[in-house]
């Protein structure tokens, strides 16, 4: 298993700077995320680890080793691209056997690791097929045993599911993750899909504009963005100006459009911040005998306001509430089928993230 270290990366072409100043650190076997819009810089990150392309500034260094110069093989770093890039013309197991046979492996040995690697991601019954006979997420397989066929230091993944349909993308995401970790091999994966980022990455880093916004857990990066960039690409969020009032014992209170909230906080902060609400961390107050129960609130941030939207999704149902002219996105769980034409919302304030910004 092999650790990345990225020093002080910086790709630039002409007067455009792709990737700026990124340090990072990639641990040995992890399945590491690379998470950004588009032209965020995180394909050409990817292809200065695979050594595709040679860094402006900064230094690459596998298990300490500095592999910079190097090319490609020579750091035993395997890509696998979007477009799957397999010989129309060979069967499943000449695909998988082809970097092999150019390493000059002895065809006893090739035939082995081939028998492996397609039993991993469950392709032997279908080695004797060509690609043009195999569905996408069959293709996609055999990209991936090609690439592991060879026992690379580093697997990159550049969004390998974006050519499939989502239901075959959310069964990939699973044997994706099974098959990473069976190898144990360091993985390396671009995607723009925050779903697929967060429900199989070890850890991710989040780019912004050529630069890492946040690296961490998927939880970490939902629950605590550290900026208001990360917390609006992670999933849905509510993001609301606010003023400090009063800051005591890790307690913050709030003035916001919606009116008073309390917050927790061990940072000392600004006048002026922002506040982050995910939607399923707020909570529709049920009526109980047809009015709110009045002790629900107790320690919580309760308001009252307008559904202007409301949006059925069967197990649960998403409502855009107005609170004194700001709009905030909840999400009930189960579902309201019939919404009454107020709705008391309350959140705890644990939930409320606090940005200094």
């Amino acid at each position: 298993m092999t650790s990345v270290r990225l020093e002080m990366i910086t790709k630039r072409f002409g007067q455009t700077t792709a990737v700026d100043c990124v340090d990072l650190e990639i641990n040995s076997g992890e399945l590491f995320f690379l998470l950004g819009p588009s032209g965020c810089g995180k394909s050409t990150l990817l292809r200065l680890i695979a050594g595709l392309l040679e860094p402006t500034e900064g230094r690459i260094h596998f298990n300490g080793q500095d592999v910079t110069k190097l090319d490609t093989q020579h750091r035993n770093a395997v890509m696998v691209f979007q477009s799957y890039a397999l010989w129309p013309h060979m069967s499943v197991r000449q695909n998988v056997r082809f970097g092999l046979d150019v390493r000059g492996l002895p065809r006893d040995a090739q035939e082995a690791r081939v028998d492996d690697v397609l039993k991993l991601v469950q392709m032997d019954q279908l080695a004797q097929r060509k690609p043009n006979q195999l569905s996408g997420g069959q293709q996609q397989r055999v990209a991936l045993a090609r690439a592991l066929a060879v026992k690379p230091d580093c697997l990159l993944l550049d969004e390998p599911l974006s050519n499939l349909d989502a239901k075959l993308r959310n069964e990939m995401r699973t044997e994706i993750r099974r098959i990473c970790k069976k190898t144990g091999a360091t993985t390396i994966y671009v995607t723009h899909d925050q779903k697929e980022a967060l429900s199989i990455a070890d850890r991710i880093a989040v780019m912004d504009r050529g630069r890492i916004a946040q690296v961490g857990t998927p939880a970490e990066l939902y629950h605590r963005p550290a900026s208001r960039f990360v917390a609006e690409f992670i999933g849905q969020t509510n993001v609301i100006s606010g003023r400090v009032l009063e800051q005591e014992h890790g307690v913050v209170r709030l003035q916001t459009a919606l009116g008073r909230v309390m917050a927790l906080s061990d940072r000392t902060l600004p006048e002026q911040v922002t506040i982050v609400i995910r939607p399923e961390q707020m909570r529709i107050v049920r009526s109980v005998n047809g009015s709110p129960d009045p002790d629900a609130s107790i320690g919580k941030n309760r308001f009252t306001g307008k559904p202007i939207e409301n949006t059925f999704l069967g197990e649960s149902s998403e409502h855009l509430v107005e609170v004194d002219g700001a709009n905030v996105r909840v999400i009930a769980s189960p579902a309201m089928v019939n919404v009454p034409s107020q709705l008391t919302i309350e959140f705890e304030p644990e939930s409320v993230v606090v940005l200094r910004e």
